[in-house]
């Protein structure tokens, strides 16, 4: 006997929701041979009536408020691509109350509101699929929770924004600054107006909060994430990286450590001989460490209107494939068991371990290596490489570039501390972190 189709309600035409649309219909054939049934939209929101007319062209009923699509029409799943946290927020709720499965690209909304959203999720028995939301079309999401379930994950780390890696690709390539590359970006289409979220890394925290979750059974903690974005990079950095034989990404990290998780976003130099060192423009990577399978690397596209449906369709063929099926035997929207689940907590940057690239500014006297290195040594601090340059004609102050073995950040920063009393040192040093995942 065939099964009735999956009926789909779906709240946001714009980029990836157009794109949800076009991918379904033109693949129907073929995703319900996948599916064992047919995955149908049946109706649609969007505020912007006549694009939603020109993209369905008849076929299904047209909503402008997505709660009374809710009301109005018999759903089995809906598919939130609104975006935000608050609308998106009110109507994911409602649509769990009233016992639809939801799929959302919204990775804003499950990393900040994500402790109320999955709990409430379980107890109606429906699921939340979201493997939009973290790295457009590459199954990241299905990898961890299902593909890599036999581990015990050690880290993740990932290119997870491809509007802060086009701009890093872009200002090491050409040798341009963050602000002109930024505009470049904007132009292209690379880059929103309103580029914050981007640049100053909360998108990529959001991502890797999300990946946290999975990788080590925990509840989301977003707001206990260290970021930093990458405003503040120099081309000049970029350039003395490549020399040491690095080069500089922004990378969401998340580790297991003996009494915590590490959590952070941050401008990383790794190694260039890595692959993931050789993401370029906007394309995304993420790298994966498990115990049983070692390294493994997904690399895509991690945004754009097909890519992302791509992965939306992905999570609407396993809701038909097992919609019937009891919450308890479906797979976890976090992989591990509800009841397994650990609260770990996350441990403040200071107590984290990485390398560390340091740039300082010093006057061109004999002894200041000697009294740089005694510093760092003073903290148990030693040095992996370094590069002094020579003076330019007529000046007396020159570069020092360092850097580090692995140590703690806590020491790390009592370091510099003992760094810039040194009377030799000039100005502010520019410090990064250096992650080499051997």
């Amino acid at each position: 006997m065939t099964a009735g189709p999956l009926r789909v309600g779906l709240a946001g035409l714009g980029t990836v929701g157009g794109g949800t649309y076009t991918v379904l219909t033109r693949n129907a054939q073929e995703i319900r041979r996948r599916a064992g049934r047919a995955i149908e939209i049946v109706a649609v929101a969007d505020l912007d009536q006549e694009k939603a007319k020109a993209l369905t062209q008849g076929r299904c009923p047209i909503f402008a408020d997505a709660r009374e699509m809710l009301a109005k029409t018999d759903l089995d799943v809906v598919v939130e691509l609104i975006g935000g946290y608050g609308f998106a927020k009110d109507f994911v709720m409602a649509a769990i109350a009233q016992g639809r499965h939801v799929v959302t690209a919204n990775k804003a909304l499950l990393a900040v509101h994500g402790r109320e959203i999955f709990p409430a999720a379980q107890a109606k028995g429906v699921s939340i699929g979201f493997e939009a939301a973290v790295a457009g079309g590459i199954p990241i999401i299905k990898s961890l929770r299902e593909g890599l379930t036999a581990n015990r994950i050690e880290w993740v780390a990932g290119i997870i924004n491809g509007t802060t890696n086009f701009i890093l690709s872009e200002m090491r390539d050409k040798g341009l600054p963050f602000d002109t590359v930024l505009k470049e970006a904007q132009r292209l289409g690379y880059a929103e107006a309103d580029p914050t979220f981007d640049i100053e890394g909360v998108d990529a925290a959001h991502k890797i909060t999300l990946m946290s979750a999975i990788a080590f059974g925990m509840p989301v903690k977003f707001d206990q994430a260290h970021i930093e974005g990458i405003t503040r990079l120099q081309s000049i950095d970029i350039r003395y990286a490549e020399q040491l034989g690095y080069r500089i990404k922004l990378l969401g990290i998340t580790k297991r450590q003996a009494h915590g998780v590490e959590l952070r976003v941050h401008p990383t130099l790794i190694p260039a001989k890595r692959l993931i060192a050789n993401v370029e423009g906007a394309m995304n990577a993420v790298l994966v460490k498990g115990d049983a399978v070692g390294h493994t690397l997904y690399y895509g596209k991690g945004a754009g209107a097909e890519p992302t449906a791509s992965a939306v369709i992905a999570d609407l063929v396993d809701l038909a494939r097992a919609l019937h099926a009891p919450i308890e035997d479906r797979v976890p929207a976090l992989a591990f068991q509800p009841a397994q689940m650990q609260d770990m907590p996350v441990l403040p940057v200071a107590e984290t371990q990485t390398g560390f690239y340091l740039r300082l500014r010093v006057k061109d006297q004999s002894g200041v290596l000697a009294d740089i290195t005694r510093a760092l040594a003073d903290g148990g601090i030693s040095i992996d490489a370094f590069i002094q340059r020579e003076p330019a004609e007529g000046e007396d102050e020159t570069d020092v570039i360092l850097l580090t073995h692995t140590c703690l950040e806590r020491e790390m920063r009592l370091a510099i501390a003992r760094i810039v009393q040194l009377s030799t040192v000039v100005g502010e040093p520019v410090t990064l972190r250096v992650e080499t995942f051997a």
